[in-house]
């Protein structure tokens, strides 16, 4: 069963190779969709794929990549499907 979810990461997060990370796990793991910057300091992500899968991304965001400092992870369901392959999208 495909899932899609709405991650929102919060912390240090932005300038500290956040997104390039995310597309390189999301890879890793098989996964469709986005990662964006927001103004509010946070990174989005829509995630799409197997249930196991989006659940490793998830639980890899709580840590991030090494230079992070993530404070916050919440994640809800998302109406949004995901476009194919995991790329990154500019700021909203």
């Amino acid at each position: 069963m495909l899932l899609t979810r709405r991650v929102i990461v919060r912390g240090r997060v932005q300038g500290v190779w956040y997104r390039g990370w995310t597309v390189d796990q999301a890879a890793e793991l098989g996964l469709s969709g986005w990662v964006r910057n927001r103004r509010d300091g946070s990174v989005e992500i829509l995630a799409e794929g197997p249930e196991e899968a989006v659940a490793a991304l998830v639980e890899r965001c709580r840590s991030g990549p090494s230079s992070a400092r993530v404070e916050q992870v919440e994640v809800e369901e998302a109406e949004e499907t995901a476009p194919p392959g995991f790329f990154q999208k500019p700021t909203l």
